[in-house]
């Protein structure tokens, strides 16, 4: 434990994830390595998103896990950590009360993070070590499970960072206004006109799971998935109930269902923008928020 350890925590819609990582030694390929990665599947956008607010069986259960979190970044002697929470939190009303709850009985500050820094930190070297020239041009596309978030990169440059309340359980629920999805397309239709060669970049645990599906060789730390191999996959995946896809497919049961709704969207962002497939890196939000503490660590180290 004599290393130096960040710790991530991520309050999405869909899950709650706690990533840690170390500091390595200067002669390593990483400058950062997951000693640490669980995900509990709360599911608080299933409140915020029908009821309006957390609902008290979940806000025990969110506090309870953050008492279990603040005692594992203990155990591992954690320097920093940052805790952010997305839509779902966005958009309860109670968010605020329910997180100045959490920081009096564990100690840890929840910060609810807007969707253009949600954007950014999922964006920022999300492909790394990966060849880039300044003309070419990404759509970063995170689809979580209350919103999707588009960050459009020209070389490493950001231009725009776009957030909109399209996610899988929203979609799952219903709740996805018509004029969101309107406004949704109609921004990829403009980037589309204005960009030539626009080149997707997904992240997500959805994402994740449709490149193990549709191309299990692809398993390094950038892979790519063709648009006509995730279409297969999802009509494949559509053909079965949420139960029999978690045992065909080897699918979590909160991973079954917001599975379906989550290749809709990206078939749709790629039917938009005329792309040939996905570039699928491996990192997610957790990994964004862990680098970043690391980025002001040094910062603070070199002023």
């Amino acid at each position: 434990m004599s290393k130096i350890h960040y710790a991530g925590i991520d309050i999405g819609s869909n899950a709650v994830r706690l990533l840690i990582k170390c500091l390595n030694t200067e002669e390593a390929e990483e400058e950062l390595s997951k000693v640490q990665l669980i995900r509990i599947p709360l599911r608080l956008g299933e409140d915020a998103f029908v009821k309006g607010r957390i609902g008290k069986k979940k806000s025990k259960q969110l506090i309870s896990l953050m008492k279990a979190y603040k005692e594992l970044m203990g155990i591992f002697d954690v320097v920093d950590y940052r805790a952010c929470a997305t839509s779902a939190m966005r958009d309860a009303s109670n968010s605020e009360e329910l997180a100045q709850e959490i920081y009096d009985k564990t100690g840890i500050k929840i910060e609810i993070i807007g969707g253009r820094e949600e954007a950014e930190l999922i964006s920022f070297d999300l492909i790394n070590g990966f060849s880039v020239s300044e003309d070419d041009v990404f759509l970063y596309v995170d689809v979580g499970g209350g919103s999707t978030e588009l960050n459009l990169l020209k070389g490493r440059t950001l231009v725009q960072a776009q957030s909109f309340n399209i996610g899988t359980i929203r979609l799952l629920s219903g709740k996805v206004l018509p004029e969101e999805l309107a406004a949704f397309k109609c921004y990829l239709e403009e980037v589309a006109k204005e960009y030539q060669g626009v080149r997707i970049v997904g992240s997500g645990g959805n994402i994740n799971k449709l490149l193990r599906l549709g191309a299990p060789a692809e398993r390094g730390k950038v892979n790519f998935l063709p648009m006509e191999r995730l279409k297969e996959v999802a009509d494949e995946l559509k053909r079965y109930t949420s139960e029999e896809r978690m045992i065909r497919f080897s699918l979590k049961p909160d991973r079954a269902d917001v599975i379906i709704p989550a290749s809709d969207i990206f078939l749709l962002v790629g039917e938009i923008l005329c792309s040939d497939g996905i570039i699928v890196p491996t990192k997610g939000l957790s990994d964004g928020i862990v680098d970043s503490l690391h980025r002001k660590r040094v910062s603070s180290l070199d002023d």
